[in-house]
């Protein structure tokens, strides 16, 4: 039974770790706070609506959307510049900062 256990969590917590555990969340911050935290806030919970709160998204969600402004299928010309100058790991980073922030819930 114990092994079953240890197994279980182990698997609930690759599942859930996904495609960010190799990511630096620290390194995201600081990448963060120079090129996002003005729009963004420096949690990702942004108080203007203008921009979208980040903090609590799901990193491969996050990573999806930067890259896609990387390329170009999603268009933005700020967000395009934005992501533009980050790297694959840059990206990974980031996302996985803003995932393991709280998402907090604002009425505008």
């Amino acid at each position: 039974m114990k092994n079953f256990v240890i197994a279980a969590a182990s698997g609930a917590l690759l599942l859930i770790s996904g495609p960010g555990m190799a990511a630096d969340i620290d390194a995201g911050k600081k990448k963060a706070a120079e090129v996002c935290a003005a729009c963004h806030g420096p949690d990702g919970n942004s108080p203007a609506p203008a921009f979208p709160k980040l903090g609590g998204q799901h990193a491969s969600y996050l990573m999806k959307s930067l890259n896609e402004y990387k390329s170009g299928v999603r268009k933005d010309p700020i967000m395009a510049g934005m992501a533009a100058a980050l790297s694959k790991e840059e990206i990974e980073n980031v996302s996985a900062y803003y995932a393991s922030q709280s998402g907090l819930k604002t009425k505008y």
